[in-house]
């Protein structure tokens, strides 16, 4: 999720926000081009289904971004676009997945969500007692990959209090992997000819952000989209006890301090919830048969917009600066991470 961070990806809890939300003139301006270049991107997904508007959102907005020197006052409209709209799409989703639908691949993933999960927070310890990366980034980046990237790094940041240059490199480091993922998966899952539930469990339990998820699962196919989405939900629900149990430790550790700003209501990821409602509105039989289909479109076209706004926001030179041991524990706890979701797959015959 330097004393102000960079802008991440839209993620899945909400972070800190500022104590004045800038005004719809402030966003304006960003959210304009974002829409711009997601337009395009979204046509150009149409014409070349094998890549998606997803993948050639981000792209597009990665290379602008790096290749041209953005006003400030576009930030505001971009950081709405990656975050918000993100939210929106993941709840324009919901209305055309029934709640029994949720319910049953939340409970397959589990097994897989906590295998992972496992894996990546051993891996963090492991890797990082050998590369002699101090534990506040070791946790931030263990929780980062285990959960939901920027947002898990932001929920348990007013529990661990690290050092902002850590969080930073936390962020910097998760972000540059979820690129990776976004175009690296939908590859290897064609190259490995993965069905459409092993890569959508594969996508959900082994990308970081919700918005990286979304963006490789839509890319491989629509049902793998819609599976790696909700199997994303569930991890990231997981957020709440791995915060308590953190906020526990630092207690213990640090009594005077020990998790003294800690918050259900602040890490809670409430668009879960919209998202739950869209599902049963949907159950319910409230959604027309001839609204279904222009709904998955505009939330299609929504997580376009987000995706764009996440690449607008990217910025690679900060990433080259972070150095190179959080990065190597970052490849290796989500290669730890992606190698063992595949496996537990293959050993429950899943693929």
């Amino acid at each position: 999720m330097t004393s102000a961070p960079h802008p991440t990806p839209a993620s899945d809890a909400a972070a800190a926000a500022p104590a004045t939300a800038p005004t719809l003139a402030a966003r304006l301006p960003g959210l304009l081009l974002t829409l711009l270049i997601a337009a395009a991107a979204f046509a150009l997904g149409r014409r070349f289904t094998l890549v998606g508007g997803p993948v050639i959102g981000i792209v597009l907005g990665i290379v602008i971004a790096n290749a041209m020197n953005l006003p400030t006052r576009l930030r505001p409209g971009i950081q709405f676009a990656s975050k918000q709209v993100l939210q929106w799409s993941i709840i324009a989703l919901g209305f055309g997945l029934s709640l029994d639908q949720v319910a049953k691949t939340g409970l397959q993933s589990l097994s897989v969500t906590l295998v992972t999960m496992s894996v990546a927070f051993v891996a963090a310890w492991g890797l990082g007692r050998w590369l002699r990366v101090h534990d506040d980034l070791k946790i931030l980046i263990g929780v980062g990959t285990a959960i939901c990237g920027g947002s898990a790094i932001a929920a348990v940041t007013p529990i661990l209090r690290p050092d902002e240059h850590d969080t930073a490199f936390a962020i910097s480091t998760i972000f540059l992997f979820n690129l990776v993922a976004v175009l690296l998966f939908p590859l290897l899952g064609h190259l490995l000819q993965l069905s459409d539930f092993g890569f959508g469990m594969w996508a959900g339990t082994a990308i970081n952000d919700t918005s990286s998820v979304v963006a490789a699962g839509y890319s491989y196919s629509r049902a793998a989209g819609d599976f790696a989405t909700i199997v994303k939900l569930t991890r990231a629900t997981l957020i709440i006890p791995v915060c308590i149990v953190l906020a526990i430790a630092v207690a213990v550790r640090e009594k005077r301090r020990g998790g003294s700003d800690f918050k259900l209501s602040r890490i809670f990821p409430w668009f879960i919830l919209w998202f739950l409602v869209a599902s049963a509105v949907r159950s319910a039989g409230f959604v027309p048969v001839t609204l279904q289909a222009p709904l998955h479109v505009a939330a299609e076209f929504l997580i376009v917009v987000a995706l764009t706004a996440v690449g607008l926001s990217a910025n690679l030179r900060r990433m080259a600066s972070t150095g190179v041991r959080p990065i190597l524990l970052g490849l290796g706890v989500w290669a730890a991470v992606a190698v063992s979701s595949l496996a537990v797959q293959l050993a429950m015959g899943q693929l």
